[in-house]
């Protein structure tokens, strides 16, 4: 499953709106993925934490297409090493444009991120590309 599927996200945006002034409200935008390994088992399964950047390697390393999902609008690709087969979800910029504008939709005080560690140069970019519209 996505990081944060944009259509689970606006369902959680539109409680928040009926219950917390927009003011108040600051959305949160993920800065990484999941490696998860198949098949899943609900309490049993693990996920690896990984930066967007790393999921774009790994998807390279193990020549893996990616795709993206139109209805979570979320990168993802699948991959098998050692007999084991993986789902990864990660954020990229076409992802992350669609948090952007869902965020100004909704008129909120700001945003923040999930994670600066993992540095995502095309994130600034867009951002400031983004900012920088006239």
């Amino acid at each position: 499953m996505a990081v944060a599927p944009i259509d689970k996200v606006r369902q959680v945006l539109d409680y928040a709106v009926k219950e917390i002034p927009r003011y108040k409200i600051y959305m949160g935008i993920p800065n990484y993925g999941y490696d998860w390994t198949l098949p899943f088992e609900r309490g049993v399964s693990r996920a690896r934490v990984l930066g967007n950047v790393e999921a774009i390697e790994l998807a390279i390393r193990n020549r893996a297409d990616i795709l993206f999902d139109e209805t979570a609008q979320s990168p993802h690709f699948t991959y098998v090493i050692d007999q084991v087969q993986h789902e990864v979800w990660f954020e990229d910029v076409r992802s992350m444009k669609v948090k952007y504008e869902t965020a100004g939709e909704y008129l909120f005080f700001g945003i923040g991120y999930w994670n600066l560690m993992r540095p995502f140069r095309a994130n600034w970019l867009l951002l400031n590309h983004l900012v920088n519209q006239t």
